[in-house]
């Protein structure tokens, strides 16, 4: 088994693109690379233990990888990693998301010290092949940035736990925008993602802010709530837990 599959998307085709660069970056016999925007497809064809989704402006070299290794091996009982992105300037850092009652989610503080979060940023993120298995596959109805949201807290769901480490770092050659939606502009998706996970309740103080996504998980509420319905089913997600994660 591979050590580390690379599942590179972004693409500005076709959804559903496969475009391939001539060559990756570099090879390794424990390295596997997929290029394309269909992410299902791609989960379908890895086979290591540990899978990076990674936008592909993200700079995936040895280093990041060796990086990505020690942490790993040091923190067995974590099943997920948010990177952090530095920008082509090399002056700011984006971070992981902790939940928050008004925003939904926040990111970190750049200074942030390790600690579990809720959502990567969604340029990059890397999940042990046992929780991916467990989680299921991505939701293509959503905008990939709610993809990563809403695969993020579905595996919470499914066991796991994602952590943010500080010195765990990639850099992009674009900006890294730190912000998940733009009113108007990913917002209804984002919504999405977080009532599928956390229900009502839990996004009202959100929800409130932006109110008009609550027109749209009303339109769509009865093929969302099978999807809350299956996501939550058989929820290993403590209270305590979930209380870390803010």
């Amino acid at each position: 088994m591979r050590q580390f599959d690379v599942l590179v998307w972004g693409f500005e085709d076709e959804p559903g693109d496969t475009i391939q660069p001539s060559s990756p970056p570099f090879t390794d016999d424990a390295l596997g690379w997929f290029f394309g925007n269909d992410l299902n497809a791609n989960l379908l064809k890895s086979e290591a233990e540990w899978i990076v989704f990674a936008h592909k402006s993200v700079t995936i070299d040895r280093q990041f990888l060796n990086d990505l290794a020690e942490c790993t091996s040091g923190f067995p009982m974590v099943d997920a990693f948010a990177p952090r992105v530095k920008d082509a300037a090399g002056r700011s850092f984006h971070s992981g998301f902790t939940l928050d009652s008004r925003k939904g989610l926040s990111m970190l503080d750049e200074n942030a010290k390790m600690r579990f979060v809720a959502a990567p940023h969604p340029l990059i993120a890397a999940y042990s092949r046992r929780i991916v298995q467990r989680t299921g596959a991505m939701d293509a109805d959503l905008s990939p940035k709610a993809q990563m949201v809403d695969f993020a807290l579905r595996m919470l769901h499914a066991g796991g736990k994602m952590f943010s480490v500080p010195y765990l770092v990639a850099s992009t050659s674009g900006t890294a925008d730190d912000t998940l939606y733009k009113d108007g502009e990913g917002v209804d998706d984002f919504a999405f993602s977080m009532f599928k996970s956390l229900g009502l309740g839990k996004n009202l103080g959100f929800l409130l802010r932006h109110p008009g996504t609550l027109r749209g998980l009303w339109k769509r509420r009865k093929s969302l709530d099978e999807k809350r319905n299956k996501a939550i089913l058989l929820s290993k997600l403590d209270k305590k837990f979930l209380a870390e994660l803010y």
